[in-house]
């Protein structure tokens, strides 16, 4: 995991290489230094895992922590919610804070934004599959984000217990989240998934799609941006789904894939433009 003083540094050195992304690698520079605050305060364990159901779950293909049904007590995440959305609404106030007083007054229940936001209702979904090009929901990503304290403390406690296991999925096995990006690392070129929701990274087979399963290597395939090969995009012609990777290798440093994923935005549009989800 990155220190802040590196994740801020690698900020300001995408600033200066594209202006155009500046408003949100502020909005990511102010989320950063609030994760770093709220990582301090949470201390409470919210969510339990049962050890000895680790290799089972995993053998099993169920993440450690099933949010169809289980949600703790979220008072720390809801604080660190409210805070992340002064964030916004600071930049366009009006809708922000009227949500943060509707979840203060009880009118909307954090709760309730945490389950669909992992169990999506139909109609959500198939509004999202009719997107014309991706959008970039800041409330959305703060409803991520509001976990991501507590649930990195369960992948920091965990982790090597699930490597032990033998995690061979293509979503995350801490929380079940799919992943959106990822590191080519090694002389090898092992392929390295990573979850924005609570940190964890993990190794998966580099040619199979990690939202189908597919394992063709005719229908699996990648593209790059001419002059920059640091950067691909890996898309599965199955299901037309893609993730984007990164290889920093021949620089000889490690991503920060939170900062990476949002200095990427154009290959998720590229993506998109080419009809993949």
């Amino acid at each position: 995991m990155a220190s802040l003083k590196d994740a801020l540094q690698t900020i300001q050195n995408h600033r200066d290489l594209s202006p155009h992304y500046g408003e949100l690698l502020d909005i990511l520079e102010e989320i950063l230094i609030l994760r770093e605050e709220y990582r301090r305060r949470m201390q409470k364990e919210i969510f339990a895992v049962d050890e000895k159901l680790i290799a089972a779950k995993i053998k099993g293909g169920f993440p450690l922590i099933d949010f169809s049904s289980v949600i703790g007590d979220l008072a720390e995440p809801q604080a660190y919610f409210l805070a992340l959305l002064g964030i916004a609404e600071k930049r366009a106030p009006g809708e922000t804070g009227e949500m943060a007083r509707k979840i203060l007054e009880g009118e909307i229940l954090f709760s309730d934004l945490i389950r669909e936001s992992f169990n999506p209702p139909p109609e959500e979904e198939e509004a999202a599959d009719n997107e014309e090009e991706p959008s970039f929901d800041l409330v959305e990503l703060f409803i991520e984000e509001s976990l991501r304290p507590v649930l990195e403390k369960v992948a920091a406690r965990y982790g090597d217990a699930v490597r032990r296991a033998g995690w061979a999925e293509g979503y995350c096995p801490i929380c079940g989240r799919e992943p959106k990006i990822g590191e080519i690392r090694d002389e090898e070129g092992s392929r390295y998934l990573f979850c924005n929701q609570c940190g964890y990274e993990w190794n998966y087979l580099r040619i199979k799609c990690p939202f189908c399963g597919n394992e063709e290597q005719q229908s699996l395939a990648y593209f790059t941006i001419e002059g920059d090969e640091r950067y691909r995009v890996d898309v599965c012609n199955e299901c037309k789904r893609y993730i984007k990777m990164v290889d920093f290798r021949e620089a000889k440093q490690k991503a920060d894939l939170d900062v990476e994923d949002i200095a990427t935005l154009h290959l998720d549009m590229l993506a998109n433009d080419e009809g993949y989800d």
